[in-house]
């Protein structure tokens, strides 16, 4: 079997991934070596944002709406639970945008869930 020439593709590799490296201070950005690490535990912090993005939204979407719910004389979990007896089919970001931005629409969330739970 003959014996392929791998130059072309090797430094194909090489340079894509020194490319994806641009910006790292220190050999990071000129050691291909370094780089290719460096790239790799990016790609790890990336994946791993991503998921805590997620966490970290839901978070503020929970302050806010608490803070939006303490207004009308609710606990979050009072007005989450009345918002679910009243049928109200808004998910959390949607009702922290309520809150944050148009009070009055949210008040009316708010009376509809606190009569939820009193006639539970």
């Amino acid at each position: 079997m003959t014996r392929t020439a791998r130059s072309v593709h090797a430094r194909k590799k090489r340079r894509k991934t020194l490319e994806a490296a641009k910006g790292y201070q220190g050999t990071k950005h000129t050691s291909y070596k370094r780089a290719k690490e460096q790239v790799w535990k990016s790609g790890v912090y990336a994946y791993e944002g991503r998921k805590q993005r997620k966490r970290d939204f839901r978070r503020l979407w929970i302050q806010r709406i608490n803070a939006g719910a303490r207004e009308h004389g609710m606990s979050y979990s009072q007005f989450i639970h009345g918002v679910r007896l009243a049928e109200v089919d808004l998910d959390r970001k949607v009702l922290a945008d309520l809150a944050a931005t148009e009070p009055a629409a949210f008040a009316a969330v708010a009376e509809r869930a606190r009569e939820a739970l009193q006639a539970a």
